[in-house]
């Protein structure tokens, strides 16, 4: 999936420091509905790593059954959190 065409499709823009609170809320309640609702597992990662950079995924244990989508998503999160810690985030 296309990070600007998630972007485009749960809050009508590719900027999102343009948006209020309540248009970020919105849009996180609108991917975590679809979340929920995905069935391709590639699609449902792509989702999850969108929340989980708004800071509003699910823990990789409850949000994935199978075990490689699970390890998949600890991975992609101890990823994104040395790139933070080396940036000083």
């Amino acid at each position: 999936m296309d990070f600007d065409a998630l972007l485009l499709t749960f809050f009508g823009t590719t900027e999102l420091e343009s948006l209020g609170d309540e248009a970020i809320e919105e849009g996180r309640s609108r991917i975590g509905i679809a979340f929920g609702t995905e069935a391709d597992a590639g699609r449902r990662f792509a989702l999850w790593a969108l929340l989980h950079g708004l800071g509003d995924a699910p823990d990789p244990a409850r949000a994935f059954k199978d075990p490689r989508e699970r390890s998949a998503a600890e991975a992609y999160a101890r990823a994104v959190d040395r790139v933070d810690r080396a940036e000083g985030g």
